[in-house]
């Protein structure tokens, strides 16, 4: 009977530890509350009562064994313990998601959700004449867009808010696949009467004396366009910074300096209203690659690959008839 009896306990506790499991809709529920630290609005965008998040969060806490929220102050403040879990929570939550969509593709490639994070410096040059024809080849394909800077990006790609992400190198992408969709060379940007305006081709030793204009800290084109001049150029004037590519064409075609210019964005007719000469500019690190990153052994790899080589096509296309 005492062997028995032992047997039983042994199960009972095995059955405990099992029910005792923090569910997915309870981490779920967690993640909204640590997002917004308010129970009405995180229930709000939950689609429940307060009440019934709220005794979620408590179960939560019950099976973990600590508490996830400090409520003794007018504003939700989230616990130690609450930062760890969820870091954890979202890592799993990442990859519930990941499981879902990812068998999904595997039997219908590039259908359904797909969340592409893009860079300022490409999303509106390039996007606008890729998409209506990914939308002809794939019509089941939801492809939600998302602009932002790159290391914004890749951290929104690391927390599984995003599926992939379309940015510029060189760049820091350790612990990332990349794969390339092109080359994007960079094009010096002058008035119509500036000296240089006449020549169809530039060195940059021959800008050493102009004022080179720049996108704000933060844009990866910023450090791109650095490393094309090495140096070469005179430092640029802190006091005059963009926030988009427009803007400083603007600033250009208003005689406040030079700058470079992608490809992507002289295709795209980035000039288009000014009186801006454009230059090829003769050196090989006046360029930059683009390309797809997407987190290691996830489960949307088999569509980011798809995607990338769809884009990679599509940049040759568009770029046929300029070599003719």
């Amino acid at each position: 009977m005492g062997f028995r009896i032992r047997t039983v306990t042994n199960i009972s506790v095995c059955q405990a530890a099992a029910v005792m499991l923090p569910t997915l809709r309870q981490l779920q529920y967690f993640k909204s509350l640590a997002e917004f630290l308010s129970f009405s609005k995180a229930a709000e965008a939950s689609n429940i009562t307060q009440s019934t998040l709220s005794a979620s969060i408590r179960q939560l806490e019950d099976i973990l064994g600590c508490e996830l929220v400090d409520r003794s102050g007018r504003q939700l403040v989230l616990t130690e313990d609450g930062k760890k879990v969820l870091e954890q929570a979202s890592a799993l939550l990442r990859d519930a998601q990941d499981l879902v969509q990812g068998v999904k593709s595997r039997h219908s490639p590039l259908t359904g959700r797909f969340r592409l994070g893009v860079i300022p410096s490409i999303s509106p040059f390039l996007l606008p004449r890729m998409l209506p024809a990914l939308r002809q080849r794939y019509p089941d394909l939801q492809l939600y867009l998302r602009e932002d800077l790159t290391r914004n990006l890749v951290a929104s790609l690391r927390e599984g808010r995003i599926d992939a992400a379309l940015i510029a190198f060189p760049y820091n992408t350790e612990g990332f696949i990349s794969a390339e969709i092109g080359m994007d060379e960079f094009y010096l940007a002058v008035p119509d009467n500036h000296p240089l305006a006449d020549l169809d081709m530039v060195g940059i030793d021959a800008l050493a004396s102009e004022r080179l204009l720049l996108l704000e800290d933060g844009h990866c084109l910023r450090n791109h366009v650095l490393a094309a001049t090495s140096g070469r150029i005179a430092p640029p004037d802190e006091d005059i910074k963009a926030t988009s590519l427009t803007t400083l064409v603007q600033m250009v075609d208003n005689h406040l300096g030079i700058t470079l210019v992608p490809q992507i964005a002289v295709e795209a007719n980035v000039t288009f209203g000014t009186n801006l000469k454009l230059i090829k500019v003769d050196d090989a690190r006046a360029s930059r690659k683009l390309g797809l990153i997407w987190r290691r052994k996830s489960s949307f790899e088999g569509n980011a690959k798809l995607l990338c080589d769809e884009m990679n096509a599509l940049l040759k296309n568009m770029r046929e008839p300029n070599r003719s």
